[in-house]
């Protein structure tokens, strides 16, 4: 196919004035050199880690609609004490998207370049919410044959995540693990990856329908946080599985303290000996999103030996090397449409994408809530 001049391109800029803009423009699109390819995306999803950027702390409750339908524009205030941790993007036009699924329309003359032309593939490097994007080979994953975009949208993020879990917790010793926001696509995943894989997991959820999405796909430990029973149901759970290691997408209040607090009391359950430094066994969360944006609280009752820190998907990758992240890749190809299978609620354009409507719905993050934006749609 001929290539295009131009594509639309969804922007969020942060301004001097403490104003949040969102808006589409058209960029030029850039011909592949020998090692790259140029993507037709058809299909991106709106994750958590895309809105941090895509709003840049601006208070959205308060969002108002400008432009027109087919080039909106959303603005909103950004509270001044957000201000000063968006110094480094003020008045940059910053294009959002971390990952998508799209058709190869034209590649480089380099080999590897050339076997991805006219092939499915799920891509990450930034940038989605566009029409078309210009990308490295090695930042594309080739679907089999059959596999669509929209199913190759989320084949990075979430599923290399939840498989980086299961790779932490073996590499660091623990045998079983715990996890937050459990009901979400990647929590879906974590668990069909620990069913395959024989790991123990325990699943912490907030809603009794969230529990049974869980139990219905074969989870064995579901704590709900909003019941009285939550700290003793999530002991007991610790003792059954022996789980060490947690990871939160929540990040603030008190969850990560309660579970570092449970493993304690699992750890006095299952027979160790009385030390006022509390058990010797090593107990880890790792916070890996936030959801909840208040500042995280521990309430130190657990002992000496535990640890809290972060745990990011791209630190991860680049630890244990290229070979064995080309492993995670291929199983996620391989299961694209079980293990790895992500959820929609509804499918937009990027026009659709900036409207209040939508913004008050994928903005607030829920279960059973996921956003699709398809950049080509309708055009």
């Amino acid at each position: 196919m001929a290539i295009p001049d131009t594509g639309l391109q969804l922007q969020s800029t942060i301004r001097s004035n403490g104003t949040l803009e969102l808006k589409l423009a058209d960029v030029p699109v850039v011909a592949p050199g020998d090692d790259e390819v140029l993507v037709r995306i058809e299909a991106a999803p709106i994750n958590p880690s895309d809105m941090g950027l895509l709003f840049g702390g601006a208070d959205m409750s308060r969002a108002e609609a400008g432009g027109s339908k087919a080039s909106p524009v959303i603005t909103a205030p950004v509270p001044e004490q957000m201000m000063s941790a968006m110094q480094a993007r003020l008045d940059a036009a910053l294009p959002v998207g971390n990952e998508g699924g799209g058709i190869v329309v034209a590649a480089g003359s380099g080999d590897a370049a050339q076997a991805l032309l006219g092939k499915t593939v799920g891509v990450l490097g930034g940038a989605t919410y566009s029409q078309y994007r210009t990308l490295k080979t090695d930042q594309c994953l080739a679907l089999h044959e059959g596999t669509t975009p929209r199913q190759g949208a989320a084949c990075f993020v979430n599923p290399l995540t939840a498989l980086g879990m299961v790779e932490t917790m073996r590499m660091e010793g623990h045998s079983a693990l715990v996890h937050t926001a459990a009901a979400s696509n990647l929590g879906q995943m974590l668990q069909k990856i620990c069913l395959a894989d024989g790991v123990a997991l325990v699943n912490i959820v907030r809603k009794a329908e969230q529990e049974k999405i869980l139990r219905d796909i074969g989870a064995t430990h579901v704590c709900n946080s909003s019941l009285e029973s939550f700290a003793e149901d999530l002991t007991a759970a610790l003792a059954d599985t022996g789980a060490t290691i947690a990871f939160d997408a929540t990040g603030g209040g008190t969850l990560a303290s309660q579970i570092l607090s449970a493993m304690e009391a699992a750890a006095a359950r299952t027979g160790a000996g009385y030390s006022r430094y509390g058990s010797t066994i090593h107990k880890q969360v790792y916070i890996y999103g936030g959801l909840d944006r208040s500042p995280t609280q521990l309430i130190r009752n657990y002992g000496m030996a535990w640890g809290i820190g972060g745990w990011l998907l791209t630190p991860f990758l680049i630890k244990i090397g290229t070979e064995a992240a080309d492993k995670l890749k291929q199983r996620v190809a391989d299961e694209i449409s079980t293990t790895f299978a992500s959820h929609y609620a509804k499918e937009v354009s990027l026009a659709e994408a900036l409207s209040l409507e939508a913004l008050s719905v994928y903005g607030r993050q829920a279960t059973g809530e996921k956003y699709l934006i398809n950049p080509n749609l309708g055009l």
